[in-house]
């Protein structure tokens, strides 16, 4: 439901009216033949105006398939890019140019390709917050929802012993990898500074204060190695942890609403996340594991941008077409693959 007061928004010197502004995105949506698509980490006005919200996967999906001609993506660059990747034939818009995202500047193409000739024969699997140009040097991309079954995969169609890099996400690549339990796989030293800082230190103050509450925990976060050490040694009861994408902590909320109401959740991703799973599930607490675990890309787009990029068609994302072409082999391996379900 869309929040009935006005408040102000970052870069604009006046608070604006958040419904007739709503109302105004909806109606250039519907003349402009646009599906809009958000993030679980926009700011709550984007996701209340949005036709889907959803994780990377999700938004994947749902970019193939829609049928729109506009597609305006509420996210940072790499998920607009994706889009154009999957719909050539779509304009692709983001609110602002400017949403980037530090996990995919945490390799480059040079440091990509000097890793693969150090490995010759090795599968690539890249995680998809990455740019168009370290796609198409990638044998599969995956998301948190499913980094596991398509290692998984990849060891059924190419044997026990398959050599894998996997990157860019160091935190996501020991967890696949003490999950899977593949040895043959090196791991990418890259992190995302918003789930990088949610520390073990986090997870300690909030169990102290919180005993016996859930703890939802994203792959990308830094304190998952500390979580599963707590685990392993019986502090924390393994029946209270689960490791899960954005798309699996709604999941988790909508069941949550059914099933512990009244109870207090702990949440280790970004704070955006708690919006919509307070939605879901209003009878549950949910606690962030850190406060600041902010991400000022995810931020950057507003609803007054929003209206604008519907309004002039612009800023619009492309792909070059021999590029996409290249990028989107990993990526239609991932949307086939489609998420884990423990």
């Amino acid at each position: 439901m869309t929040s009935s007061f006005s408040l102000p928004m970052a870069g604009d010197p006046e608070p604006i009216d958040i419904p007739a502004l709503s109302a105004e995105v909806r109606e250039l949506a519907a003349q402009r033949d646009a599906v809009i698509l958000a993030h679980n980490y926009q700011v709550p006005e984007v996701q209340d105006v949005a036709d889907y919200v959803g994780d990377s996967l999700g938004l994947s999906q749902r970019a193939a398939a829609v049928d729109n001609a506009v597609i305006a993506f509420c996210g940072v660059h790499f998920m607009a890019e994706t889009a154009s990747i999957l719909c050539p034939g779509k304009t692709v818009l983001i609110p602002d140019l400017d949403a980037g995202c530090s996990l995919a500047d945490s390799i480059t193409v040079p440091e990509l390709e000097a890793w693969q000739a150090e490995h010759p024969g090795a599968i690539t699997v890249m995680y998809v917050n990455t740019t168009a140009a370290i796609k198409a040097l990638t044998d599969y991309c995956c998301t948190s929802s499913n980094a596991v079954n398509v290692v998984e995969h990849i060891r059924r169609e190419h044997g026990e012993d398959v050599e894998i890099l996997f990157g860019p996400d160091m935190f996501l690549g020991a967890y696949v990898q003490k999950t899977t339990g593949h040895r043959n796989m090196h791991v990418w030293s890259g992190e995302c500074h918003v789930h990088a800082g949610i520390r073990p230190s986090d997870i300690s103050e909030v169990r102290a204060a919180h005993p016996g509450a859930d703890f939802l925990i994203h792959p990308e976060c830094g304190c998952v190695t500390s979580v599963m050490e707590y685990v392993a040694a019986g502090d924390v009861d393994a029946e209270g942890v689960h490791m899960l994408s954005t798309g699996g902590m709604l999941d988790y909320a909508q069941e949550a609403e059914r099933e512990h109401a009244g109870g207090t959740v702990i949440v280790a991703t970004e704070t955006g996340m708690l919006y919509p799973m307070r939605k879901a599930a209003p009878d549950v607490t949910f606690i962030p594991a850190n406060r600041a675990a902010s991400c000022r890309y995810m931020k950057m787009i507003t609803l007054p941008k929003l209206r604008d990029a519907l309004r002039d068609l612009s800023p619009e994302v492309k792909v070059a077409p021999d590029l996409a072409a290249k990028a989107l082999v990993p990526i239609e391996r991932m949307v086939a693959i489609g998420p884990r379900r423990d």
